[in-house]
C-alpha cells in the first residue's frame, strides 16, 4: 500500500474532527443587548452618575445653608448676688436678659452666597463631564464588545476556509498532484484556525461580560446586534471654550476669586448688636440696655488667609490656561485621527474586497492545478488579515470619535449639543 493511500483515513479523520469541534462549540447566539442608543438613555443610573448627581446636590444644599442667618444669642446674666450687707441672697439681684444678633456687616453674607453658588455650578459641570466620560466608556465597551464578535465570526470563517482548503489539498494528495506534505500542513493550519476560533470566543465572552458589567444590564448579554462599529460620524466646528474640562476650570476659577472677597470681608469686625432689659433689685426699677461689640483688629486681620486666596486663584488661572491649550490641541488630534480613521476604513474595506477576489482567484487556481497550495495558503491568510484589519479600523475610528466627543461636550454619536 503507497504512502499516499495510508494517510488517506488520518487526513479526513482529522478534518472531520476539526468540523465536529467547531459544530459543538458553536456560540448560542441569544440575549442580544440593547442598542447603544438605549443603554446611553439609561446612563443616568451607573453609580458614577449617581454619586455625581449627589455631590451637585450637596453643593445646591450648601448654597441654601449660605443664605440663613446665623442664630441670634439669648443671654440672662444676675449681678449682686450672695454678698453682704443689702446684697445678701438674691433679693437685690441686678437681672439682665438681653438679646444679641451678628449684623453681618460689609456684605458677608452676599460674599458667602457667591462662593456657594459657584461651586454648586462647578459641581453641576463636573457631574456634566463625569456622564460624558460615562458615555464614551460605554461606547467604546459597547464597540469592543462588537469587534470581539466580528472577530470571532472572522475566525469561523477562517476555519470553514481552512477545512475547505484542507479538503481540496487531501484530494490533490490522493491523485499524487500534491505532494503529501502538503496534506499534513493543511491539516495543521485547520488546527491553528481552530484554535484561533476558540481564542476569539473566549475574547468574545470577556468582552460581553465587561459590557454587561458597564451598562448594568439585568441579564448577561451574549450578542449585539445593533452595530455602532459601522456608525455614521461627522466633525462639526466647535469652539474650544465650550469643551467640558474648560468650563470646569473656569468655574472653579470663578469660586476661587469669590473666595478672596470673603477672605476680605473676614479681616474685617465683626460687629454684633444687642439689646435688652435690666431689673435692678434695690431699687426695684427696670431700664433698657443697648450695646454693639466688635472686636479690635489689632493683631489679626486676616492676611494669610486673604494672600492664601489670592494664591489659589492664580492657580486657577493657570489651570483655565493649560485646560484652553490642552482642548485645543487634544481637539486638533481627535478631529485629524477621526478624519484618518474615516479613511483607514476605506482603504480597509477596499482591501478586503481585493483580498476575497484574490482568493476566489487563487481557489480556481488551485483546484485547476494551476497554483500550488502554497500560493493559496498566502492569499486566504491575507483575506483574513485584511477582514481583521477592517474591524480593527472601525474600532479606532469609534477610539477617536469617543475622544472627540468628550472635547466637544457630548456622548459619542449624538448630535453636537
Amino acid at each position: 500500500m503507497s504512502p499516499t493511500i495510508r494517510r488517506r483515513p488520518r487526513l479526513a479523520a482529522g478534518c472531520a474532527l476539526v468540523v465536529l469541534a467547531a459544530l459543538a462549540a458553536g456560540p448560542a447566539w441569544a440575549e442580544p443587548a440593547p442598542a447603544y442608543a438605549e443603554l446611553l438613555a439609561r446612563l443616568d443610573q451607573t453609580p458614577a452618575a449617581s454619586e455625581a448627581v449627589a455631590l451637585v446636590d450637596a453643593a445646591e444644599a450648601r448654597v441654601r445653608q449660605a443664605r440663613v442667618r446665623p442664630n441670634p444669642n439669648l443671654s440672662l446674666t444676675a449681678e449682686n448676688v450672695g454678698g453682704s450687707g443689702p446684697y445678701s441672697g438674691f433679693g437685690a439681684a441686678d437681672l439682665s436678659l438681653s438679646f444679641s444678633q451678628d449684623l453681618e456687616l460689609w456684605g458677608r453674607r452676599p460674599a458667602r452666597v457667591n462662593v456657594a453658588r459657584a461651586e454648586a455650578g462647578s459641581a453641576a459641570l463636573r457631574r456634566d463631564l463625569t456622564l460624558i466620560d460615562a458615555g464614551g466608556r460605554l461606547a467604546l465597551t459597547y464597540a469592543e464588545a462588537e469587534a470581539a464578535q466580528r472577530r470571532t465570526q472572522l475566525a469561523e470563517e477562517g476555519l470553514s476556509l481552512a477545512l475547505a482548503d484542507a479538503r481540496a489539498a487531501l484530494a490533490l494528495v490522493e491523485e499524487g498532484r500534491e505532494p503529501l506534505l502538503r496534506g499534513v500542513q493543511a491539516e495543521s493550519e485547520a488546527a491553528a484556525a481552530r484554535a484561533r476560533l476558540d481564542e476569539a470566543q473566549a475574547e468574545r465572552q470577556a468582552a460581553l461580560a465587561r459590557l454587561t458589567a458597564v451598562a448594568m444590564l439585568p441579564a448577561p448579554a451574549t450578542s449585539i446586534e445593533a452595530s455602532l462599529l459601522d456608525a455614521a460620524v461627522s466633525v462639526q466646528p466647535t469652539p474650544v471654550d465650550s469643551a467640558p474640562t474648560v468650563r470646569v476650570a473656569e468655574s472653579e476659577a470663578t469660586a476661587a476669586e469669590r473666595r478672596i472677597e470673603v477672605e476680605r470681608i473676614n479681616g474685617r469686625p465683626d460687629v454684633t448688636a444687642s439689646v435688652g432689659v435690666t431689673r435692678y433689685g434695690l431699687e426695684d426699677e427696670t431700664a433698657l440696655t443697648v450695646g454693639l461689640s466688635l472686636p479690635l483688629p489689632l493683631f489679626n486681620r486676616n492676611r494669610g488667609n486673604i494672600d492664601a486666596a489670592r494664591a489659589e486663584f492664580r492657580a486657577a488661572e493657570a489651570r483655565v490656561l493649560q485646560a484652553r491649550q490642552d482642548a485645543n490641541a487634544d481637539r486638533s488630534a481627535a478631529t485629524a485621527r477621526l478624519a484618518s480613521s474615516g479613511s483607514r476604513v476605506s482603504a480597509a474595506d477596499a482591501g478586503v474586497k481585493a483580498a476575497e477576489e484574490a482568493y476566489r482567484l487563487s481557489r480556481l487556481g488551485a483546484d485547476a492545478g494551476r497554483i500550488s497550495q502554497l500560493e493559496l495558503r498566502v492569499s486566504r491568510t491575507a483575506l483574513i488579515n485584511a477582514r481583521s484589519a477592517a474591524v480593527d479600523a472601525r474600532l479606532s475610528r469609534v477610539r477617536a470619535e469617543i475622544d472627540l466627543a468628550r472635547l466637544e461636550g457630548r456622548a459619542p454619536f449624538q448630535g453636537n449639543s
